[in-house]
């Protein structure tokens, strides 16, 4: 998957940085993944998956196709929580920020061409798999990654940078989930047991 590709996915996320806790090294029971040190619980993980859930189920006739159709959730938002930190260490280092005010023009625009809220939020369930409290984090990170392109001006230098950051970062990721890609930018299929990883003298962990 090309790197911009993965980025593009329209998938639930939260700002990253509150579902972070402290980590000493090394992987925790309850740890989704590691990031820069810190560590990702699976119950932050979980959350957002009950979140879409919930929304899900409260949506009549459509609920048992929408459930049907999103599978793999956990791993979905795993992935964009992770997205998110390395857009959000990218951006920092380059000097790009989005305001509250162009996050809510981006959001009045949003809705305009929506026609309403009902109709806004049906649309972000069904087609990203986000929950009504989730959209401003999905709108934020949209408006983030394309301020970042053009930033660079060019498709190469911003994919070089964004993965100069999540190599720096250092992710690793519970097996539970998939394995890290620094160079991709994305969870993909388990590879090698984490532990295992870690066992091992002199290897470096997932991710770095």
């Amino acid at each position: 998957m090309h790197r911009r590709t993965a980025l593009s996915v329209s998938a639930a996320l939260l700002a990253a940085a509150p579902l972070l806790s402290a980590c000493s090294g090394g992987a925790r029971p309850g740890t989704a993944a590691v990031v820069g040190g810190e560590r990702i619980t699976t119950s932050a993980v979980q959350a957002q998956v009950n979140d879409v859930r919930a929304a899900q189920n409260r949506a009549g006739e459509a609920a048992a196709q929408l459930l049907q159709s999103s599978p793999g959730l956990e791993r979905v938002k795993l992935n964009r929580m992770l997205q998110t930190a390395v857009l959000e260490r990218a951006a920092k280092d380059a000097g790009v920020t989005v305001s509250q005010r162009e996050l809510e023009e981006f959001r009045d625009g949003q809705l305009q061409k929506a026609g309403s809220a009902e109709r806004l939020e049906a649309s972000a369930l069904e087609q990203a798999q986000l929950a009504p409290g989730q959209m401003d984090a999905d709108l934020r990170f949209r408006l983030l990654r394309d301020r970042l392109f053009a930033h660079y001006g060019s498709e190469e230098k911003a994919l070089e940078q964004l993965g100069a950051a999540a190599k720096a970062l250092h992710i690793e990721v519970n097996p539970r989930y998939g394995v890290w890609d620094a160079q991709q930018i994305v969870i993909g299929d388990q590879v090698t047991p984490w532990i295992t990883q870690r066992s091992r003298p002199g290897q470096a962990p997932a991710g770095a």
